[in-house]
């Protein structure tokens, strides 16, 4: 079984540690390690390997020989293996090496259970819907589809940009704003829940649009059926404002077309059986921590 690692970096030295154990504990249990090449180049010379590992540069390099792919940080680098999977159907696992790990759920202490957990199949795989963009101009390469979410932003300190929303070509809104969030279900617990989103479950067919700082404060976020293909109309003194999926950007100018709708096919993460979306809800945001209810 081949498993590939992806990660921006670990300049830790205990995070160091953790990757050794990470790679040792695979070989131990005959499951070959295949590394980002970047990644492994900026630390192969603390890591002390018996035998360079196989590594892999690019989406193309991941053929169907890679069960899973493993991301090693924050859930920004779980959003960047995106670009590597595409529609490959790989299964991600992330071990949350950064800070709040929403996505990258598993902890650093389990790489001996989730090991266990890949070699004796006691795993769940969850299906994550996405959006897709199609615009009249060619954006984000071949990879035109976001995890999380995508988003229409006003371009650096330029004023409010006015975004005409349509649902299925019928008026929804004009939003007056900063920008526009059209969040997965996966991603409403991120930019869209500080932007004052609600929390969906994972597995809702649903896209959640929230404005970002809007003009008019009676403009909440509202919840959409993910079957709706949302396009936008944009006015602004600048002709020019951000278009992103997750954390990739492009600028565009307010004559482009744009239009998001579900993408076809899913992404699947890797949780370990005891680790659900209640137990990371509760976890993460620390509900319950007030022992007063």
């Amino acid at each position: 079984m081949q498993i590939a690692i992806y990660s921006r970096g670990l300049n830790d030295q205990e995070d160091i540690g953790n990757m050794k154990h990470l790679l040792d504990e695979l070989t131990l249990k005959k499951l070959r390690p295949v590394i980002y090449r970047p990644f492994y180049e900026s630390i192969y010379s603390r890591l002390q390997l018996s035998a360079p590992p196989d590594t892999f540069s690019t989406a193309d390099d991941l053929d169907e020989n890679i069960e899973f792919l493993i991301s090693l940080g924050g859930d920004g680098t779980l959003l960047d293996t995106v670009c590597f999977i595409q529609d490959k159907n790989i299964p991600i696992i992330g071990i949350n090496f950064g800070r709040l790990g929403f996505l990258a759920s598993i902890g650093k202490e389990n790489v001996n259970g989730l090991v266990s957990a890949l070699l004796h199949r006691t795993f769940v795989i969850d299906r994550r819907s996405m959006v897709h963009l199609d615009a009249n101009i060619p954006l984000f390469g071949n990879v035109p589809y976001a995890l999380n979410e995508f988003t229409l932003h006003k371009k650096d300190s330029s004023a409010m940009i006015k975004i005409h929303t349509y649902l299925n070509g019928e008026f929804l809104n004009t939003y007056w704003a900063d920008g526009l969030i059209v969040s997965t279900p996966t991603g409403s617990t991120g930019y869209s829940l500080s932007c004052g989103g609600p929390v969906v479950f994972p597995d809702a067919s649903s896209f959640v649009i929230t404005p970002v700082a809007p003009h008019n404060l009676n403009v909440r976020p509202i919840v959409v059926p993910d079957n709706h293909v949302i396009s936008f109309e944009i006015e602004g003194r600048s002709d020019q404002f951000l278009c992103t999926l997750d954390s990739r950007m492009e600028t565009v100018g307010s004559s482009v077309q744009l239009a998001v709708r579900k993408e076809t096919f899913t992404l699947g993460l890797v949780r370990i059986n005891e680790i659900n979306f209640l137990h990371t809800l509760r976890g993460k945001l620390l509900w319950g921590i007030d022992k007063r209810n």
